[in-house]
């Protein structure tokens, strides 16, 4: 790459890949196929939860390992996202996402021929840590391997392939365990995972070109442990702890978190002091703006239980059967995949508040639905065409904000940071829904209590939406603050000073 290196304190400086660069004439192929390890962890997580009943008729499966087929792939996901993240920096990116889909397809081989609950709790756990390494690739490769002019429409197909996964897996789960394929009933979600595996490396093997940080040291394993540790302290407990009922553990593991926490900045900060390659750079983190876009990316995904709360209501209050709540969940799936591709036109149109104003559609949808349900009568469907209006409407908000919101948080830090700050970016998201699981979903069974009746269930429904609403506008409202602190146009394109005095430590490798 073309750039021009000059001393700005005790960084160089580059030109933007803009100005003269040599452009991949393969780069949208590369992301194509880089994109199926964004697409497959969260097809993975939404397929599961229609197939939970199949699994514990065959396995014999208790209520709390069923649980556990589904908490103990999200928080090893969580809580090893960043790692994955810095491993493309330090090694190539390309090289961690087949490494990772190896080991996905392998996990998901494992899953699907489990002869007991625990073994497909083990694959489960391999699937999450390697769908961890595999996933934050296409969103780091974003700043690696697109000038800033591709980069918006490069998010788009990002965050469109979310709305895919939830489209296809609300749907595809209850259609494979219908079609019973070989005999092989709820197995197949996770076989299916095989070929596609298989097509990928063969496609793109010989087509990808890999990029990774110049000068790239070893990983700091003090880093990483401490960081597993720390979100795991964190993750665990609020996955875990309401379907425990709270116990001693996990209140003690939450108020370690602190503490956990400083240990890990002071031994990071240490670390850059003596010339090391922490895990999270401090100097990256310190960029300006970037805690405020990490907190909107938490409030962004207080929406993540609405998927289980809804479901419940669905299921409980209106005696909807899971393959049919795949399907009322399809116009949020439609909204949330063309949500992404109207960004572009939307930043246009919209300029720097497109986040807050998607997210305040967001808003519009919730309180729709909120009022929606608490206006129809108790035990009775909502109609059909408001409600897919609301989903819709809720769904394109979703979509429409996560590009630019991960070009927030993204662009404010160097290409060499890459794979950090989108494990961290993804990581915040899981830690959202986990936080809005444990706090929203504690506040929908605290409103519900030991009553099951469609009234109480609604009630409980509505008390959440609120809840949901008030932290998407909390985001809506501070991505407003964020816009009008915004810098300068020559820095916004670099993210930050240190974005284009990195710039040309991010080569692609031959």
């Amino acid at each position: 790459m073309s750039n021009t290196v000059s001393q700005a304190g005790n960084l160089p400086t580059a030109m933007s890949e803009d100005d003269g660069a040599p452009r991949d004439p393969r780069r949208w192929a590369m992301f194509v196929i880089l994109l199926v390890g964004a697409f497959l962890p969260p097809l993975d997580f939404f397929i599961v939860n229609v197939a939970l009943p199949s699994i514990r008729g065959e396995l014999g499966a208790s209520s709390s390992v069923e649980q556990l087929v589904i908490s103990s792939y999200a928080a090893l996901y969580a809580v090893t996202l960043t790692t994955g993240g810095r491993l493309g920096d330090l090694y190539g990116r390309g090289r961690m996402f087949f490494l990772g889909l190896v080991g996905f397809a392998a996990a998901s081989a494992l899953c699907g021929f489990a002869w007991s609950p625990w073994a497909l709790i083990a694959g489960r756990i391999l699937q999450g840590v390697t769908a961890a390494v595999m996933a934050p690739q296409a969103l780091a490769s974003v700043q690696a391997i697109f000038p800033d002019s591709e980069k918006p429409l490069a998010l788009s197909f990002y965050g469109a392939v979310f709305g895919l996964a939830a489209i296809v897996g609300q749907v595809l789960g209850g259609v494979l365990i219908s079609l019973d394929l070989m005999g092989l009933g709820w197995r197949a979600i996770f076989l299916v995972n095989l070929p596609v595996a298989i097509l990928v490396m063969l496609f793109g093997i010989p087509l990808l070109k890999e990029t990774r940080a110049q000068n790239a040291r070893k990983l700091d394993l003090g880093g990483m442990t401490l960081s597993v540790v720390t979100l795991g302290a964190l993750i665990v407990p609020l996955i875990e702890g309401r379907e425990a009922g709270w116990p001693l553990w996990s209140w003690l593991s939450l108020i370690t978190v602190p503490v956990l926490a400083r240990f890990f900045w002071r031994y990071e900060s240490r670390l850059a002091r003596e010339g090391g390659a922490p895990l999270l750079d401090p100097a990256a983190l310190r960029a300006p703006g970037l805690g405020r876009a990490l907190l909107i990316a938490l409030l962004f995904y207080a929406i993540g239980t609405f998927f289980l709360l809804f479901s419940v209501y669905l299921q409980n209050a209106l005696h909807t059967s899971a393959l049919k709540v795949g399907l009322v969940f399809l116009p949020f799936g439609a909204g949330y995949l063309l949500g992404p591709l109207a960004t572009p036109f939307g930043k246009r149109l919209l300029g720097a508040y497109v986040t807050p104003i998607g997210m305040g559609l967001e808003v519009v949808g919730v309180l729709g639905l909120a009022g929606l349900i608490a206006t129809t009568p108790n035990g009775v469907y909502p109609a059909p065409a408001p409600l897919a209006a609301v989903l819709f409407a809720i769904g394109f908000g979703q979509g429409f904000v996560l590009p630019p919101l991960m070009r927030m948080v993204t662009g404010r830090v160097a290409p060499a940071f890459s794979g950090m700050i989108a494990g961290i970016a993804s990581s915040t998201l899981q830690v959202g829904t986990a936080l809005s699981v444990a706090v929203i979903g504690g506040i929908f069974y605290t409103v519900l209590g030991a009553r099951t009746d469609p009234a109480a269930i609604t009630q409980a429904l509505v008390v959440a939406l609120l809840c949901i609403a008030f932290c998407l506008a909390a985001g809506a409202g501070l991505g407003v603050t964020l816009v009008q602190r915004r810098s300068p146009p020559s820095e916004r394109n670099a993210g930050w000073p240190c974005a284009a005095a990195l710039r040309a430590t991010d080569a692609p490798k031959s």
